[in-house]
């Protein structure tokens, strides 16, 4: 929650969604459709670092229904929030192993309009047990705003939350059985029970959008015993530079291929931009050692972009994160690599 409140401060398109959240998974059968999995995501941007508050949380009908002209749609969404169960591993009152249902939503007013305007609001609660798992969580993912609204598949936004919760972890990978990841995806018993339609339908899909919306890439690969899949391993890959996503329901209609349009970022001083266009002709490598000198143009890029850290900090998380991959990158893709790192390490953690 603190998390919530700094990137709430920064008034930008970024928000946190516990992890404990991010990881509930749906009850055998049941599931959130796109509308109602983006309206939840809403929720949890509104309701920002007091989600865990036993307090009501209010929202424009105006900011869910992104262009649609009636608000039938925001009951039904809600409805469907009432209704559908998750589930977490618990404890029995003996201490035994208990699987614990329960909803996310408590309570919902929505606003009569008499005259049809577009004015409304509506109101809702979080369950306790809700409030519990969020209170209680210990890791966060950051997810952005523009893409939430942009993706067309409800299993992509599941495995854009997943790959957000893991994106920056020491192994950003979500290995899991074919029966977690169905309890996790939400997909009903009777679908997908070849793999070769659930990779079509589901995993090809998932991956096309996150490759073109998300901040990051996906790939998986397929554990299998004997011919049949037994496990898949996804993997999550931070893509060079931050990314924010410009779009809206009519720009991506009908379109195949989705664009993501690079965010824009702090204007570098003069000493980042020569560093730059210096690495840019030579084979510039990052820096084994400390960044406080003699380390240009990284320490100086540190400085401007990583929100106040230590450099070195950063640094080391850097490192840490790119393994081997970072003997091999060199010049303008190094110093566009590692800006980039430095904005998403500050918009991650806020202000230290």
């Amino acid at each position: 929650m603190r998390v919530a409140h700094a990137l709430e401060a920064r008034a930008g398109d970024e928000f946190a969604k516990p992890g404990n959240l991010v990881e509930v998974r749906f009850v055998k059968g049941q599931s959130l459709s796109l509308t109602a999995a983006r309206l939840l995501a809403l929720m949890i941007l509104t309701a920002g670092g007091d989600a865990w508050e036993p307090v009501a949380h209010r929202m424009r009908k105006a900011d869910i229904r992104r262009g649609h002209k009636g608000n039938e749609r925001i009951s039904d969404m809600l409805e469907e929030l009432h209704r559908t169960l998750f589930a977490v591993d618990d404890l029995s009152w003996r201490g035994r192993k208990a699987t614990k249902r329960f909803s996310l939503i408590q309570s919902s007013r929505e606003e009569i309009e008499d005259d049809g305007a577009e004015a409304g609001w509506i109101e809702w609660e979080f369950t306790p047990d809700a409030r519990r798992l969020i209170r209680e969580s210990e890791t966060y993912a950051v997810l952005n705003r523009q893409a939430v609204l942009g993706f067309r598949s409800s299993y992509a936004l599941r495995l854009y939350e997943m790959g957000a919760l893991r994106l920056y972890r020491r192994q950003s990978v979500w290995r899991a059985d074919m029966t977690a990841i169905r309890a996790a995806f939400g997909i009903a018993p009777e679908l997908y029970k070849d793999f070769a339609q659930l990779r079509r339908k589901v995993l090809e899909k998932a991956k096309a959008e996150i490759d073109n919306l998300a901040h990051f890439t996906v790939e998986w690969r397929e554990v299998r015993r004997g011919r049949t899949v037994i496990e898949i391993e996804f993997t999550f890959h931070p893509k060079a530079t931050p990314a924010q996503i410009s779009t809206d329901d009519g720009a991506l209609a009908g379109r195949a291929a989705m664009t993501t349009v690079p965010s824009p970022t702090l204007p570098a001083p003069r000493s980042v931009v020569t560093g730059a266009k210096k690495a840019a002709d030579s084979t510039l490598r990052f820096p084994a050692g400390s960044l406080q000198y003699g380390a240009e143009p990284f320490g100086e890029i540190a400085r401007t972009h990583g929100g106040g850290w230590a450099r070195d900090l950063i640094a080391d998380a850097y490192r840490e994160q790119m393994g081997g991959r970072l003997a091999n990158l060199t010049g303008s893709k190094l110093v566009k690599s590692w800006t980039g790192f430095c904005q998403a390490f500050a918009a991650r953690r806020g202000r230290p």
